[in-house]
């Protein structure tokens, strides 16, 4: 499967309906009206709109990241960036992770209060809302997808001890203490 294509497709499904309609606008002198107004919801069709119109293309992403910008999606241009650096698509649970089995536990075991300890760990309000836009109804894929954007944020300075001192300054002691062992 085509790493560029793959790319495209998490982009669409991560679009909100405003921001596909934000798209759309921006792209009214490019594209003509009829074919705009055929993309309704997801951006799928309005990326293979931009696709067939030669408007992007795996080794031509220049329009696509000023769409991005121009939308405030700086995590799509990170990862677009990412693309253009590595040629293919960030796959976190392809590779190995030594915070693969603390967060396992941490989404195990933290309930409703997962957003005090996230703002803790320093994720802004921002992020942590697109999580919940993306994950309305499931608290166990919010709370993994913050851990795995504050993560991301932190980089190597992630540390497990870290999310143990996060844990005991929200006083969730008893998850901090099946974290250490």
């Amino acid at each position: 499967m085509d790493p560029f294509l793959t790319l495209l497709h998490s982009f669409s499904s991560s679009l909100s309906d405003s921001e596909l309609s934000s798209l759309k606008f921006l792209c009214r002198d490019n594209i003509g009206k009829r074919r705009l107004e055929a993309v309704q919801s997801g951006g799928g069709g309005f990326f293979s709109i931009l696709l067939e119109q030669q408007l992007i293309a795996r080794d031509k992403v220049s329009f696509l990241h000023i769409l991005l910008e121009s939308i405030k999606r700086e995590d799509l241009v990170s990862q677009l960036n990412q693309f253009v650096e590595e040629g293919e698509v960030y796959a976190p649970d392809d590779q190995p992770d030594m915070h693969e089995k603390p967060m396992e536990v941490i989404c195990d075991n933290v309930g409703r209060d997962w957003r005090m300890l996230i703002r803790k760990l320093g994720v802004s309000e921002v992020k942590i809302d697109r999580i919940v836009v993306a994950n309305p109804y499931n608290l166990h894929e919010q709370l993994a997808q913050s851990l795995r954007e504050w993560q991301k944020w932190k980089g190597k300075d992630a540390k497990v001890s870290d999310l143990i001192k996060a844990l005991r300054a929200c006083n969730m002691n008893l998850v901090a203490d099946k974290v250490e062992q």
